[in-house]
């Protein structure tokens, strides 16, 4: 009788040259080493247009941005063995739309990972197009690496998920519990209620704490599943009455990973496409994690 073993889907890395790429590598070399499985490092070029004046006379220019795209996916694997020398690592230098390679590896990938400021195959990656395709349209989770060398590779701060009790959230609160798991680490959970329709401070007053204490059990019940699932896991549960940008921005600053649905309800609907996911993207101090909701 003969057994098969299944390898494990690959954590992919974008790659372009630029310094952000390189701490993105660090990042997805040390992750896939917590989940132990290969690291796949991914450089996508786009060749000229056939339909451009002159495109066949700029075959030299082609062949200079192929050498070049070899030598950073050579660079990056050094930096990748670096972090963390007993992780598989692995590199393709692919053609085409950066978005929909990423989007087509992400099908059989743990994890997406991207650096928040790019040149090259990813010029504008984050603050483009190209990150609002992957976040929106992968079927695993895209990290944002955002921060300085020193934040990215921290190891004490907290893990924060923004929470919203949709059903497309689960998944976000189920990622960041295992992420806090692996990492040993406690959880900083985070739901933001907004504004009253009410004018004296009375009414203000009796109603804020009738809505935190609400708030506070429903937090509890939509954290159940996921932390009977992780029970190490210590959990701070944090009720705050502002915009869901301003409250999960002054949480990140001290965490390690903040983790966000690509859906959600309350404070945090639209939180992929509005100007919440905008902030986190522009200013968050860590890595985010942006984690797919499940298919209707």
């Amino acid at each position: 009788m003969s057994t098969s073993t299944t390898t494990p889907d690959p954590v992919v890395v974008g790659i372009d040259g630029s310094p952000s790429s390189t701490r993105a590598v660090r990042w997805a070399a040390l992750e896939a080493a917590r989940r132990n499985t290969r690291l796949s490092l991914l450089h996508v070029w786009t060749p000229v247009p056939a339909s451009v004046p002159h495109a066949a006379a700029l075959g030299a220019y082609e062949d200079a941005l192929v050498a070049q795209a070899r030598q950073w996916l050579a660079d990056a694997e050094s930096v990748a063995r670096e972090a963390a020398p007993d992780v598989p690592t692995g590199s393709s230098l692919v053609e085409g739309s950066a978005a929909a390679r990423l989007i087509g590896r992400s099908a059989a990938a743990q994890l997406i990972v991207l650096g928040s400021r790019g040149l090259g195959g990813f010029t504008g990656l984050v603050v483009g197009s190209v990150a609002v395709a992957v976040a929106t349209h992968g079927h695993c989770p895209v990290v944002v690496v955002r921060g300085d060398d020193d934040e990215i590779v921290r190891q004490d701060g907290p893990v924060v998920v923004g929470v919203d009790g949709s059903p497309a959230n689960r998944d976000a609160v189920r990622f960041a519990f295992a992420a806090a798991a692996a990492r040993s680490v406690p959880l900083v959970a985070v739901h933001a209620w907004s504004d009253l329709p009410l004018t004296t401070s009375w009414e203000l007053t009796t109603a804020t704490d009738l809505v935190q204490q609400h708030a506070a059990e429903e937090l509890t019940t939509w954290l159940s599943a996921a932390h009977a699932e992780h029970p190490d896991v210590t959990v701070e549960p944090v009720i705050a009455h502002g915009g869901p940008a301003q409250v999960l921005l002054a949480r990140a600053g001290a965490a390690q990973l903040l983790v966000v649905g690509s859906r959600g309800r309350g404070g945090f609907r639209g939180l992929l496409l509005g100007s919440t996911s905008q902030a986190m993207i522009y200013h968050a101090a860590c890595p985010v994690a942006v984690v797919p909701s499940p298919p209707h």
